[in-house]
């Protein structure tokens, strides 16, 4: 048997409703016993944890991996080892791939050992054929070959009658299905948040209503079908307050924040800077405001990154030209950490839920987001008061789109390990 044995840490575990000092004994990638300090018998090797905080292994439920089809952007080998960086264990692939994960074999592929990821890949399905909105894909299917949910993503279902069809087939199969809330008809061309600043850079904008009546719809079709539905980077207040109505009516209702959307505002594209484009685009201040808001009280679920790696030619050419979207995977913790622990002193507890245990339980992840005897041995090793600044040339990912060079946050991962190998170590 390999034993590795986490000594003198402080463990957060929300699921176990853990917040103390605790030894984690891992044998054979699972927690066999977790014991007071000082009392678990020694192990192979011991990862001193001391001053540390040690949580079940953070998930990404929002990672565009880029393979198969778009390798020079980012590799499953490349961008895991990123999320490893970023004290993630297990990320959740997009479908936008070329081809579009639509078909088993596809899913089977992006899990082959021979693709070199370090950490668990979970792949979300293409909700239809291509992503193209037209029929459904063979959700049954794509779920025996391990896709944990189903979405089209960055192209969302607009019909009507197909998304509660969607909604309805994967309720039945107890799957989620996730939308990138967006009506298309109103923001095409548009690179932008629609108001002052795209006003004043002479550039079309996207209004927030494209947003916000997309939720509205697929909580009202959600509610029909009786089906769990997962809003990914919400990005507007008006949008947000949809979600938190649903969830007092006890809908299946979940929401995602990305860092970006908590951090920057559509004035940092003041500069015609590409490196602030992605979709949905930044939005105002009061939004801004909102999702912090939320993140706090509970209505927001979870922080993903919408890790979107471009290469430099799709990225720093004129912003109406620019690709969507920025990398992301190693600031997630630090941003959180800083913006949200440091900064309005939102307890630890409730950062693992959002980072760990909330994702494990939207996709049904069993065994994972707890670190209780018998769960997966993924472990995330934190240091909350650390301070470091984000060295972008350094990055793990194979892409560099990022606003994130030079800044400073307080909270670094020190160790990440999944299935009792350490896959990183700062």
């Amino acid at each position: 048997m390999n034993s590795l044995l986490i000594r003198g840490g402080h463990l957060v575990d929300p699921a176990q409703n853990i917040d103390e000092p605790r030894d984690i004994l891992i044998v054979d990638g699972r927690v066999a016993e977790v014991g007071a300090p000082g009392k678990l018998q020694s192990a192979d090797k011991v990862v001193n944890a001391l001053g540390l905080i040690v949580a079940p292994g953070l998930i990404d439920l929002h990672v565009h991996l880029r393979e198969p089809g778009q390798t020079h952007k980012e590799t499953i080998a490349t961008g895991t080892a990123a999320a490893a960086a970023g004290g993630f264990t297990s990320v959740c692939a997009m479908p936008n791939t070329k081809p579009v994960n639509d078909s088993p074999a596809i899913t089977r592929w992006m899990q082959d050992p021979e693709r070199g990821a370090v950490v668990n890949v979970f792949p979300i399905a293409a909700a239809t054929a291509g992503s193209a909105g037209e029929k459904l894909s063979d959700f049954a299917a794509l779920c025996r070959a391990g896709a944990v949910a189903v979405s089209d993503d960055g192209k969302p279902i607009l019909d009507d009658a197909l998304m509660h069809e969607a909604l309805a087939t994967a309720a039945r199969l107890g799957i989620p299905v996730i939308q990138h809330a967006e009506d298309t008809r109103l923001t095409a061309s548009a690179p932008m948040h629609l108001g002052v600043t795209s006003f004043r850079l002479g550039l079309r904008g996207q209004p927030a209503e494209a947003e916000w009546k997309i939720v509205e719809r697929d909580i009202r079709l959600a509610e029909m079908a009786g089906a769990q539905l997962h809003v990914a980077h919400i990005s507007t207040r008006e949008g947000l307050a949809l979600v938190r109505e649903a969830k007092q009516r006890g809908l299946k209702v979940s929401a995602e924040a990305c860092p970006h959307y908590f951090l920057f505002t559509d004035e940092n594209c003041a500069d015609y800077d590409t490196r602030y484009k992605m979709n949905p685009p930044l939005r105002t201040a009061a939004d801004r405001d909102a999702l912090l808001h939320g993140l706090v009280d509970g209505t927001l679920d979870i922080i993903a990154s919408d890790h979107a790696p471009h290469a430099k030619f799709e990225k720093f050419v004129e912003f109406d030209r620019a690709a969507f979207g920025i990398t992301g995977l190693e600031i997630v913790v630090g941003a959180t950490l800083t913006h949200l622990h440091r900064a309005r002193k939102v307890p630890l507890k409730r950062i693992i839920e959002l980072l760990s245990t909330n994702p494990a339980r939207i996709v049904h992840l069993e065994g994972r987001g707890t670190l209780a005897p018998g769960a997966h041995a993924d472990v995330t090793v934190l240091d909350p008061k650390k301070r470091w600044i984000y060295d972008l040339s350094k990055t793990l990912s194979k892409s560099r789109n990022a606003p994130y060079g030079g800044m400073e946050f307080y909270g670094k991962v020190m160790k990440t390990i999944v299935a009792g190998n350490i896959v990183f170590e700062a």
